[in-house]
């Protein structure tokens, strides 16, 4: 009787699945193994029942070595790995990598052990034994090393009255991941806009099958009280729900808020928690065990048991697309796994991204608008400060009428935020004697000067070196002049102006951990911070009740890139630092501070008027057949020598199939042109909406040659950065 033959899929950097023989192991298709692969064994997917095993092959199979005891995955996210792989043309094992990040700390859970009274006081009495009986003499459990904590001794201490037999041992039960949420925990009092949306939701998530929503709502409008009715709603029906956010800054309030609304936190999955915490978490969704999950992108691959809802919140931001490894956006990827798993998605953002808006009004989304703020608070006020007529003194980066602004806040105890979209001191640092300019030994860019921390910082590689004193190309002393302004130079001007405000600074490079973040935004919360300098660590998703004036340092600074995107990406980023401001009392007022106040960007910003920048936008993209009316792919070769790679490129480019309506632009120098020590060179396809862009390029680079030895090729399918 011949071996039964499966194919696994292994997470490595291939394309295929590998055969094995499924020896004594009951397994099936989804069922996690592990299997050898080379010198080593690894945990791989059972992907498919291997029905036609080559007969050369029967004697050289290796065996499954072990079937884990873990849920299976489910077939709609044996399918996602599957899709996702196709589509950005990333091997299968490194989109099963992503779904398969839960560490080595599988298995049985640790036995927590509790300790209780149960005999005699000790022969021998201490202080510290006296602190541990006091704590235990109202008769609960406590696991022994929160007694130990709360007693304020040693573990040992815990340990001697065990042996003596004072305290008896018990064992506790695994401690959740995360507590069940209640749904009518604390029912808000919605308005008749966000009720109205609401119904919408529940009856949506109620009835089930895919369909894709659009809660569209000004800043402050209340968008995320009205999808937890949705979270509520499939929490009633037991089934599971994912919120994706943005980024880790925007974690600590909303699981703040979420508690307010269920009693409890939801699960987390972000790069922040521990591996054993990843590893039980991994499990406890995969087995049903968490109900509700907030994350980063990578969440998207969670094994769930019964999801029943996805969430993308802040759905236009540009943080969900993975620019390494696996270049996925995690927004349309929820979508996708939606699809596949006939479940409701709800979008929600103030500035819908453009493909988000343009589905909307096609029909294909459907559209709840929240126009107005929850509480009736006014919309902020925006005025658009001209540099070139008004702008600050020489050397000075805030304007008068801004300063002006921001006394007049302080006075009367209110709070005032600067944005600066530019972390460290100053972009640029030279000798004033000789004209040398730091630069980065392994990236085409300069070194940033980060005064805080007394180095100059490369922000593409993450290379640093100590501030010099001399210069190194002249030797002049003392001779180094910063050019421009960051946020850490604007906070020095800050303490200029208003020598008695208490400032504080909000940038991604000087945060140490979540925690900190965290403390940070207590302090602006309970009025601890007069004024809050920040980068767009601070522009969105916060709510901060006392912040009434928000000033845009460098509104331009977007939209000199060269990025088709950057009309759209300026004008939601300007929006929703806007919108910090005046969401709880008093009048919201934001100050643009522009060297062009005319352009479209800035005319729809002052008067309020998001359709006419979506209408502008649009017309735009439609006519020149970029996104989502056309489709965009980037392919980047790299090597360390510059013409091995600008010589493959041109070898790729020259081989580049013919289709009606594809045009291959390049190749060209990348914006960046070396990154890491490596020469970059970009080519651009642009092609119709209609065309299986993804079957192109995998059809394309099949006859291409190999990238071989030290030349490396990069595929970015709907690209969202052009660097």
């Amino acid at each position: 009787m011949p071996r039964r033959v499966v194919d696994v899929l292994v997470p490595v950097a291939l394309d295929q699945t590998y055969s094995y023989a499924a020896g004594d192991s009951a397994v099936a298709p989804g069922d996690l193994v592990r299997v050898p692969l080379g010198p080593r064994d690894c945990t791989g997917v059972v992907w498919a029942e291997n029905d036609s095993p080559d007969p050369r092959l029967d004697n050289r199979l290796k065996e499954i070595a072990q079937k884990l005891d873990v849920p299976p995955l489910k077939p709609e996210l044996r399918r996602l790995v599957d899709w996702v792989a196709a589509y950005t043309l990333a091997p299968r094992g490194m989109v099963l990598r992503m779904a398969l990040r839960m560490g080595d700390g599988l298995g049985a859970e640790r036995v927590r052990i509790g300790v209780r009274l149960a005999g005699p006081p000790p022969a021998r009495m201490t202080p510290a034994r006296a602190r541990v009986l006091a704590l235990l003499a109202d008769g609960f459990l406590r696991a022994k090393s929160d007694a130990a904590r709360e007693a304020g001794v040693s573990p040992g201490v815990v340990d001697g009255l065990i042996d003596e037999g004072t305290l008896a041992t018990v064992a506790l039960p695994p401690e959740p991941v995360a507590e069940e949420p209640d749904p009518a925990f604390r029912v808000p009092d919605l308005s008749a806009q966000q009720q109205a949306a609401a119904d919408i939701l529940r009856t949506m998530v109620a009835d089930g099958g895919f369909a894709a929503t659009l809660v569209d709502g000004v800043t402050g409008s209340g968008k995320t009280e009205v999808y937890f009715e949705a979270i509520a709603e499939a929490v009633r029906n037991r089934r599971q729900a994912l919120i994706l956010l943005p980024e880790i800054a925007l974690t600590a309030q909303f699981l703040d808020r979420f508690a307010a609304r269920f009693g409890v936190r939801p699960a987390e999955w972000h790069s922040e928690i521990t591996p054993r915490k990843r590893a039980r978490t991994w499990q406890a969704v995969a087995e049903g065990e968490v109900r509700v999950v907030a994350g980063a992108r990578s969440a998207l691959f969670l094994p769930f048991a019964d999801l029943g809802l996805i969430v993308v919140d802040e759905e236009h931001d540009a943080a969900y697309k993975q620019e390494d490894g696996v270049r996925y956006h995690a927004r349309d990827m929820a979508v996708v796994r939606a699809h596949i798993t006939k479940i409701p998605i709800v979008l929600a953002s103030a500035t819908p991204s453009v493909e988000t808006e343009v589905n909307a009004r096609k029909g294909r989304y459907e559209r709840l608008s929240l126009p107005t703020r929850f509480g009736g608070q006014a919309l902020p006020a925006i005025e658009a400060i001209d540099l070139s007529r008004e702008g600050p003194p020489r050397g000075r980066w805030i304007a008068p009428r801004l300063a002006e602004a921001v006394k007049i806040a302080i006075e009367r105890k209110q709070q005032a935020l600067l944005f600066l979209n530019r972390r460290g001191y100053a972009p640029l640092t030279l000798c004033r004697a000789c004209g040398f300019r730091f630069s980065c030994p392994q990236c085409d860019a300069w070194l940033v000067d980060h005064r805080f921390q007394r180095k100059l910082v490369c922000h593409h590689c993450g290379y640093s070196q100590p501030t010099p004193t001399v210069c190194p190309n002249c030797e002049a002393q003392e001779s180094f002049v910063a050019c421009g302004p960051g946020v850490e130079r604007l906070e020095e001007e800050v303490g200029k102006l208003f020598p008695d405000a208490r400032v504080l600074v909000m940038s991604s490079d000087l945060l140490t951990s979540v925690e900190t973040l965290r403390e940070e935004i207590s302090a602006i919360e309970e009025g601890r911070v007069d004024v809050i300098v920040g980068t767009q660590l601070v522009a969105k998703g916060h709510h901060f009740p006392r912040l009434n004036l928000v000033g845009i340092v460098d509104a331009d600074l977007g939209l000199a890139n060269g990025d088709p995107r950057a009309a759209e990406r300026t004008f939601q980023l300007l929006n929703q630092v806007a919108g910090r401001a005046g969401r709880e009392a008093g009048q919201g007022v934001g100050f643009v501070q522009t060297h062009q106040p005319e352009h479209p960007v800035m005319k729809a910003l002052v008067a309020g008027d998001r359709e006419a920048f979506y209408g502008t936008e649009i017309a735009a993209r439609e006519r020149t057949g970029y996104p989502p009316f056309g489709r965009l792919a980037a392919i980047v070769v790299s090597a360390k020598d510059r013409l091995a790679a600008e010589g493959h490129a041109r070898k790729l480019a020259g081989m580049a199939p013919r289709a009606e309506g594809v045009r291959v632009l390049g190749p060209a120098e990348a914006p960046v042109s070396l990154l890491r020590g490596r020469h970059r060179y970009r080519l651009l396809v642009k092609a119709p909406r209609a065309l299986d862009l993804s079957g192109y390029l995998r059809d394309w680079l099949g006859r291409a040659p190999k990238a071989t030895g030290d030349l490396k090729r990069e595929i970015d399918v709907d690209p969202m950065s052009f660097l």
